[in-house]
């Protein structure tokens, strides 16, 4: 479960027993400089059609055997092809995830960066340990893992009173591989949002290994709550209109009435192609929060096709979904990679949705995630997952341009959850929110995720804008540095090019700190060449926030 933000809590959580501690592992990665300087985008993902993407995927696939031989795995272990990107100059990196003896590795993700010509350039592992265990037979039951799952799941407020079923796995998210149960224990959390707690369980002593939350947080004319008039691509049969976006995978907007149903709801029909009034109501038919929510649905689409090529969440062509209305006076929202749905949910006394662009830009984010890296929601992981989606929420706010509701480095700061004004999280200074990061400690993986995310909102921040006082768009920012290093930013657009192909080729589910910075670099001398501007800022920038090699 990824929410927008942790309700409550401004205190350290230490919410998992065990953090991966996630090594990025890179071999024979090359970069040519001097040409990246005169072509600095020919290492940016080629834009390909849904149908030359999903043949890259069948190719892959029918070569696993080869590529598994060729890489080292041993004789149990077989690859299955997750996703595949091609860079512009014809490099490919192909994301498999991993079994042993037919069970799922989990932590044993790999992506392969391959020539034009063919050639393995290099690997990047989820973790450097041989998978191998002594045996594949369990010595607790599955009883006791779903017993010790649902333990979990109720210190986080679930009460669900039986797990949704045990599953043997080989556990490789941190230490010696071992047989595991992954456990998921669905209901909901204390603060209602919906809950899909995966728990990971020694098979051989019943010991709890992990646990992250599988639920991550966060033309017609729309009169929206937060961004003014605004064009919505809708749909028309027969006299009746509905806000389905046909131009964007077929992306749809359901009204829960207030419920917390697992289903769509109800789809919103107009019998005109006007939607909203531009205030909220409590209602439970209101029609503003969903033409808030379509409108940042289709943004958050424009701006990864625009930026990175990305056709869709899953860069499949195929539109997810939101819900509107969620529960009563629930004041969150939540992106669900199984259902594949954005959710939102009205705020105090239902009339504050949390429709908000960032938030759209933030939730569908995570889905984004998922489907690429797919970063544990926990420890260091946990918080480069909310990062990312702080991150691209960001970008599609500067993307969509509205001037009611400008670009800026604020996280939710139209929604006044707290109440005085302030948003919920600041990317120039993350600890000014009272419990995020500002700099990497050892100790900043014990954090709950919103606010270990901090070290890496400010990298970005100072990756894009520099150090010190600025003023952009209207709002005052002011970014230190640990070491008192003063940064100038490579701009915004740079920067979100460098953190996309990081997470999409070099980040693992396990990656942390150091392996972001990493990634990172790797994805700079890549795209600009290891001797330019832009990979030393990106160095720059991670020493500046306490990341260092």
């Amino acid at each position: 479960m990824s929410p927008l933000y942790a309700r409550h809590k401004r205190t350290t959580l230490a919410i998992a027993t065990a953090v991966a501690a996630g090594a990025l592992l890179t071999t024979g990665l090359t970069s040519n400089a001097s040409a990246a300087a005169k072509q600095p985008l020919t290492a940016a993902p080629a834009a390909l059609s849904n149908s030359a993407h999903i043949a890259l995927i069948h190719q892959a696939q029918a070569d696993v055997a080869e590529t598994a031989q060729q890489i080292g795995l041993g004789a149990k272990e077989k690859l299955i092809v997750k996703d595949v990107v091609k860079d512009v100059d014809g490099t490919v990196h192909t994301r498999y995830e991993r079994t042993y003896a037919g069970l799922p590795v989990l932590g044993g993700d790999i992506v392969v960066h391959t020539s034009k010509a063919g050639k393995t350039e290099g690997i990047t592992k989820a973790t450097k340990a041989t998978i191998k265990v002594a045996s594949l037979k369990p010595q607790v039951t599955t009883a006791k893992a779903e017993k010790t799952a649902l333990t979990a799941a109720r210190t986080l407020g679930s009460t669900k009173s039986a797990a949704d079923g045990a599953r043997k796995v080989i556990w490789a998210g941190s230490g010696t591989p071992v047989l595991a149960y992954e456990t998921v224990v669905g209901g909901f959390q204390d603060d209602g949002t919906p809950n899909k707690l995966h728990v990971i369980t020694d098979a051989a002593t019943g010991k709890k290994l992990f646990e992250y939350q599988g639920i991550e947080n966060a033309t017609g004319t729309g009169k929206t709550l937060y961004s003014g008039t605004v064009s919505l691509t809708t749909s028309l049969s027969g006299s009746t209109y509905s806000l389905t976006d046909a131009s964007r995978g077929g992306h749809k907007t359901y009204n829960l009435k207030h419920g917390t149903s697992s289903g769509t709801g109800t789809l919103f029909t107009n019998t005109t192609n006007t939607w909203g009034t531009g205030a909220a109501s409590s209602s439970s038919t209101d029609v503003t929060a969903a033409a808030d929510a379509a409108y940042g649905a289709q943004e958050t689409w424009d701006f990864y096709k625009s930026t990175f090529g990305r056709s869709g969440i899953k860069n499949d062509g195929v539109g997810a979904y939101s819900r509107v209305h969620y529960g009563s006076s629930y004041v969150n929202a939540f992106w669900d990679d199984d259902c594949f749905c954005m959710t939102y949910g009205d705020g105090a006394s239902n009339t504050h949705p949390l429709t908000s662009l960032d938030v759209a830009g933030h939730e569908m984010s995570h889905g984004v995630t998922a489907n690429t890296a797919g970063l544990d929601y926990s420890g260091e992981s946990g918080g480069l997952n909310e990062a990312t989606s702080d991150i691209f929420g960001t970008g599609v706010e500067f993307y969509a341009n509205n001037s009611s509701d400008p670009g800026d480095y604020l996280i939710g700061e139209k929604l006044n959850i707290n109440g005085d004004g302030t948003p919920l999280r600041y990317m120039d200074q993350p600890s000014k929110d009272g419990g995020s990061a500002d700099y990497w400690s050892s100790s900043v993986g014990n954090l709950d995720v919103h606010y270990s995310s901090g070290v890496a909102n400010h990298f970005f921040y100072l990756l894009s804008e520099g150090s010190g006082s600025k003023t952009i768009n209207g709002v005052s920012y002011n970014s230190p540095t640990k070491n008192s290093s003063t940064i100038t930013g490579i701009g915004r657009d740079k920067a979100l090019q460098i953190w996309y192909k990081a997470l999409t080729e070099y980040f693992t589910s396990s990656t942390n700190y150091s392996g972001a910075r990493a990634g990172t670099l790797s994805a700079a001398a890549a795209l600009y060449g290891s001797s330019s501007t832009e990979y030393s800022t990106v160095k720059a920038a991670w020493t500046a926030v306490n990341v260092t090699s």
